[in-house]
């Protein structure tokens, strides 16, 4: 045999060589465990070993526990938890499991016997993965790209600016599985209780759009650490004026309406215009009637952000 006879080499990892077929597609979740370095080294392993568990439990109670057995690649990552599944679960990941998980971790908060915590970024992503069920299946771009979600800027505020009693998961979903799952009509979710933020991570080259989720919100929602100095500034631009009582250079993107009326609910939303509230029950505010062109986000309770202008008549 000549050195002319020799087989050529192997060009299956040089991209751009040659055709070849996509790996499958598989839904990725990493959850990452907030403020875990600013505990005692002594409770690092508690919280390690308390995230898995958590995150099975949620997966029983949603009635998922198909995809907790099947899981591909799991991996523990210390302060958090990642794994693939079929990407066809994606819808019930982002409705009910994201919900089960903000109650499981607020029944272990409250009963947990220490003083560990567990409050949880999730990031959901969709993607090509390799998963022949060699040792490194797994690694790819979309494997990246969740992690990157997961540290990015609006995921971490959101937590951060988040009642520590109240909301226990805020979770980020790539544009992909935002589209395709939430989008298409396939989660039991409707769109408007995702908010779209530009996703950044400090000192990464990274910059996507994507899109919160809260199952349990609190505080301020509408903020220029979470959404981003473009969104609120695009926001800004529907109402066309500042608010009052906002500082120099500093525009509010909107005002804040509280009303609350004898034996009703309680009405706490962000309107600008278009909305007209009817008292049902002389005397009292027994219920309100919306009326204008829906805008932003509803997550829980948090109430409506209406646009347009705002007029109220009570009967």
């Amino acid at each position: 045999m000549t050195e002319f006879d020799q087989p050529m080499p192997e060009a299956s990892a040089l991209p751009y060589s040659r055709s070849r077929h996509l790996p499958p597609y598989r839904g990725i979740v990493a959850v990452d465990a907030k403020d875990f370095t600013g505990y005692p080294a002594i409770e690092h392993g508690v919280i390690s070993k308390a995230v898995p568990e958590v995150l099975q439990w949620s997966f029983d109670r949603a009635g998922l526990a198909e995809v907790w057995k099947d899981q591909r690649f799991p991996d523990s990552t210390g302060d958090g938890y990642v794994f693939g599944f079929d990407p066809a679960w994606m819808p019930f990941l982002i409705h009910p499991w994201l919900n089960t998980l903000q109650e499981v971790l607020t029944e272990f908060n409250v009963h947990s016997v220490g003083a560990v915590r567990i409050r949880l970024r999730v990031s959901l992503n969709i993607g090509p993965l390799p998963d022949s069920g060699e040792e490194f299946d797994g690694n790819g771009t979309p494997r990246n790209d969740t992690h990157r979600l997961l540290d990015s800027r609006p995921v971490k505020a959101m937590l951060a600016a988040s009642s520590e009693s109240i909301t226990h998961v805020a979770a980020i979903l790539s544009d992909r599985c935002y589209q395709d799952a939430v989008a298409g009509g396939f989660t039991g979710r409707h769109p408007d209780h995702f908010i779209e933020v530009p996703a950044t991570v400090e000192g990464k080259r990274f910059d996507q759009r994507a899109w919160l989720y809260v199952p349990a919100p609190s505080g301020n929602l509408y903020d220029r650490r979470i959404l981003g100095d473009t969104v609120v500034a695009e926001q800004e631009g529907r109402t066309g004026r500042k608010a009052e009582g906002q500082p120099q250079g500093r525009r509010a993107p909107r005002a804040v309406v509280t009303q609350r009326g004898d034996g009703s609910n309680m009405n706490v939303g962000t309107v600008h215009g278009g909305q007209q509230v009817t008292n049902v029950r002389g005397g009292s505010y027994g219920g309100d009637r919306v009326e204008g062109v829906k805008f932003g986000t509803v997550n829980g309770n948090v109430g409506d952000i209406v646009s347009g202008d705002k007029n109220e008549h009570h009967r």
